[in-house]
């Protein structure tokens, strides 16, 4: 497949210039599938996760090949990372090879708490594995490398054939510890092994209910940041209630935040959204909650890149909800959301969704003549004969 693919070094040069963070989606488990990597990228997401994909099956089956990675060939590819679950450096580079014509980079996660994963020495365990986690990038890289793939960080941005490498963290409750993993698994300053990093301000066993220790990642960006990109995951809910400030960073309209300082991090470079995005996939378009054309586009997306009827739903219920930030206004009612749990096939939520979407433009024409309704009509119509 012939396609361009833009250096994830080269968004975050561009977004730097812009002045504000790099936007990015984070890997979420079933979520994070073709249909919705489009959506976010539509309303300014810059560079998509994947789900956490298995290094050692991927490599093994072809069926789990055809189902945990998907692109697009008819359409948009936003900027994407294929985001691995492994712990052999062999795995990892082997699939990494598998993707890399089809995929800006590939991440490692060392972040994921689950027990079944720490179980495996899979994701947050391997925090307490930062030698191997080293191995693996580099034995990665090398295989890249190898296979024609230009891996050489800043210096390849421009190259066609350029791909990173990079790794998504928790913290330690000593910070020390986790200050001793990025040094070794970074490397040298004059050909470090990874070419940006993502911190998640949690530890192994902090519950996402808690807020992330900014503190630790004040520490960590003051470190680290002028060595390597920094993302950070966790608790981008709206871009005006970030639980930290930046000259990145707009002033915060919220009058309790402007009461309580908050920590100035100015060696952050990017955002990564997970539970905020998925309720409003326009998180990084300026909307503090889920707009309806956002609902639009994504089941225009899903027409063109199914996927499961119950996950559509699932997706819809979250848009349609209450969101994360401080806007609590929902798209639908709670008896509406069940009334659309209830839908038993896509015709059926499509009528439902222009009935509700219908209403919604009754309401705003009475109070002002937007014209608006032949527009959506048009949207909804344009599904249906796609389904025919």
């Amino acid at each position: 497949m012939d396609q361009d693919f833009v250096h994830p070094l080269k968004l975050f040069d561009l977004a730097k210039s812009q002045k504000r963070f790099l936007y990015t989606s984070a890997p979420m488990v079933r979520y994070s599938k073709l249909a919705f990597r489009q959506t976010v990228f539509e309303y300014g997401t810059d560079l998509c996760w994947t789900p956490m994909v298995l290094a050692k099956e991927f490599n093994r089956n072809r069926f789990a090949r055809d189902s945990d990675f998907t692109i697009s060939t008819n359409g948009p590819q936003p900027p994407t990372i294929v985001q691995f679950g492994a712990n052999v450096p062999l795995e990892l580079a082997r699939a990494s090879s598998l993707v890399a014509p089809f995929a800006s980079g590939v991440d490692l996660n060392c972040g994921c708490p689950q027990s079944w994963a720490c179980a495996e020495t899979l994701g947050a365990a391997l925090m307490e594995n930062r030698e191997l986690v080293r191995d693996m990038v580099i034995e990665t890289r090398e295989h890249l490398r190898r296979d024609g793939w230009r891996v050489g960080k800043e210096k390849d941005i421009d190259s066609p054939k350029g791909r990173s490498v990079s790794v998504k963290i928790r913290v330690h409750k000593d910070l020390r510890k986790t200050m001793d993993f990025i040094t070794t698994v970074l490397g040298p300053d004059q050909d470090r092994h990874i070419d940006f990093l993502t911190i998640h301000p949690r530890t192994r066993s902090t519950p996402s209910s808690t807020p992330i220790n900014v503190e630790s990642l004040e520490i960590l960006t003051s470190t680290f940041g002028d060595r390597v990109p920094i993302l950070v995951s966790g608790d981008v809910f709206t871009l005006n209630t970030l639980p930290f400030t930046s000259h990145l960073v707009p002033p915060s309209q919220d009058p309790q935040q402007q009461q309580q300082p908050l920590i100035k991090i100015p060696k952050l470079a990017g955002l990564m959204s997970a539970r905020a995005i998925l309720a409003n996939p326009a998180l990084y378009a300026g909307y503090d909650a889920c707009p309806w054309s956002a609902v639009e586009t994504f089941m225009n997306k899903v027409a063109k890149a199914p996927l499961p009827f119950k996950l559509v739903l699932h997706h819809l219920s979250e848009m349609c909800a209450p969101g994360m930030g401080p806007n609590k206004n929902a798209l639908l009612s709670k008896p509406e959301r069940a009334a659309m749990l209830a839908c038993s096939n896509t015709v059926d939520l499509i009528d439902f969704l222009d009935e509700k979407r219908a209403r919604v433009l009754q309401q705003q024409e009475a109070s002002q003549d937007n014209g608006a309704g032949g527009v959506v009509a048009s949207v909804f119509d344009g599904l249906r004969r796609d389904m025919q």
